[in-house]
């Protein structure tokens, strides 16, 4: 296995920090991987914001379903989906745009998401641990005022990132699905009860039950309030591109 799948296969989320400084050439360089991320028709469908305001960092802990190691972060990055930059040089221009709808944002979200993704190759490369953060599209009026977000621009992703303490480095990495559940040949496979309970049941340990492990999992995610908001705020989001 090569060193570039290697790390892929030992990445792990990252939530507590040593507090050690990240360069300034690093970061910088891991911005530069963000950039030269795939991209449609070369458009970069995405901005990048820096998050360096301390105060501004508290104020996404607050919005972000009050997660504090995010404020602990030594860097932290919100990857924009962006429609507004190419539809204002085309006003600009004379070209007489349609406005942007919903698949445009569908195609600047996978932009923004596989430029995120390339910064948290490029982090891991660098020793540097990180985490996403979802709940950025949560509070959708809050994030809006806290970031300046005008109407055509999404906030796709979070993260933060910083260099791991060892306790980070030795957790164990969450078991993945087993791959002839994840990958179907030829078109979708509609998983029945029992293949659907063997994709799951890797999370279940102990004396627990299937049974119990997922009625408790619905309610803490699907059900619970943070994916209600999550859902309302999205759906905010989208009467822009309608």
């Amino acid at each position: 296995m090569n060193p570039t799948i290697q790390a892929l296969f030992d990445r792990k989320s990252v939530r507590v920090f040593t507090g050690q400084p990240i360069t300034p050439e690093d970061k910088a360089l891991i911005l530069q991987a963000a950039a030269m991320a795939p991209t449609a028709g070369n458009q970069q469908l995405y901005t990048i914001l820096d998050i360096t305001d301390q105060s501004l960092r508290e104020e996404l802990v607050k919005t972000c379903d009050n997660q504090p190691f995010i404020a602990k972060a030594d860097m932290v990055l919100i990857f924009c989906a962006d429609c507004k930059k190419w539809y204002d040089a085309f006003s600009l221009a004379g070209c007489q745009p349609r406005k942007p709808g919903v698949g445009d944002l569908t195609l600047a979200m996978a932009d923004a998401l596989i430029a995120a993704q390339n910064a948290v190759v490029a982090a891991e490369s660098l020793g540097i641990g990180s985490c996403y953060i979802g709940d950025i599209t949560e509070n959708c009026e809050q994030q809006r005022a806290l970031l300046h977000l005008p109407k055509y621009v999404y906030p796709a992703c979070m993260l933060v990132f910083g260099y791991p303490t060892e306790q980070q480095k030795n957790r164990p990495k969450p078991p993945r699905a087993p791959m002839d559940t994840i990958v179907h040949q030829n078109g979708y496979h509609e998983m029945g009860a029992e293949e659907l309970e063997r994709m799951l049941s890797r999370n279940v340990s102990g004396e627990n039950t299937y049974e119990n492990w997922i009625h408790a999992f619905c309610r803490r995610k699907y059900n619970s309030d943070f994916s209600r908001e999550m859902t309302r705020s999205v759906e905010v989001y989208l009467e822009d591109f309608r």
